[in-house]
């Protein structure tokens, strides 16, 4: 496993790249780019493409393997020991409708683990860092996540899209609070911040969605997991992930519990 100093010198080259790539997303305002819409909720724009241009260049180094949602994936990443996984703009839908809940995501992978990584939301001036042995910043200032020992008060977020498609009825009226919210990279970051206590989607993910998202939530000292309770594996052959919970571990138990019930696998 890398070494904290090790770490630090990536988080470093992770905040750099996150600069540059914010830096080109702001010159953007919704309406003043060309959008290619795939059908269904997959929006694509040069945006994304610029984005990932950038980062590629300020984080690939020699021996190092690279998987991006907006690049061909030629499956060579599997065989590097270090890994960068990235979503250039995580929650499209939103960049384009001019809400203020997407981000660049970026994910360090070492032997299929997500020891770091880090996510910008250019439209909130927010940067996240973080690393297994580093602990989680928000904008340079050192955060505390979540303690909560129960889902019970909570505030659990949730899927825009999920929402609104009905999937989060059945844990409505319980004893916690939903708050709906676009892309899942920024969501795991304001668990790992602190600022929620617990996120989840039984929705299949890809890596690309969440790895810089569980590299901050580990980093920050909480639980993540499938929908079954197992650990999260990334940098696999097929980059698709069943889904994810993630929260205080004192909630893991009630998270895995009330998830699997609502599916019916009890």
């Amino acid at each position: 496993m890398l070494h904290e100093m090790e770490q630090r010198q990536y988080l470093a080259r992770i905040d750099r790249a996150l600069r540059e790539a914010s830096a080109v997303a702001l010159q953007y305002e919704p309406g003043t780019f060309q959008i290619r819409d795939n059908g269904g909720r997959d929006v694509v724009t040069e945006v994304d493409h610029r984005i990932s241009a950038v980062l590629k260049e300020s984080l690939l180094q020699s021996g190092e393997g690279w998987l991006s949602e907006e690049d061909a994936d030629d499956q060579s990443r599997v065989s590097k020991r270090i890994v960068w996984i990235v979503d250039p703009l995580d929650g499209t839908r939103e960049f384009v409708d001019g809400l203020p809940e997407w981000c660049i995501s970026v994910g360090l992978v070492e032997d299929g683990v997500a020891v770091g990584g880090g996510t910008a939301n250019p439209a909130t001036g927010e940067i996240f860092l973080g690393a297994l042995d580093c602990g989680v910043t928000r904008n340079s200032v050192s955060t505390c996540a979540s303690t909560r020992q129960s889902l019970e008060g909570a505030l659990v977020l949730a899927s825009r899209s999920e929402y609104k498609r009905g999937e989060w009825n059945r844990f409505e009226g319980g004893s916690f609070e939903i708050r709906p919210m676009g892309s899942v990279a920024y969501k795991l970051s304001l668990v790992a911040a602190g600022l929620a206590d617990a996120t989840w989607t039984l929705t299949p993910k890809h890596e690309w969605d969440v790895a810089g998202g569980i590299a901050l939530v580990k980093a920050s000292g909480l639980w993540a997991a499938t929908p079954k309770g197992d650990e999260l594996v990334f940098n696999c052959s097929t980059p698709l992930l069943s889904g994810l919970l993630a929260g205080p571990t004192a909630m893991a138990s009630a998270i895995v519990e009330i998830t699997q019930s609502s599916r019916g696998t009890r």
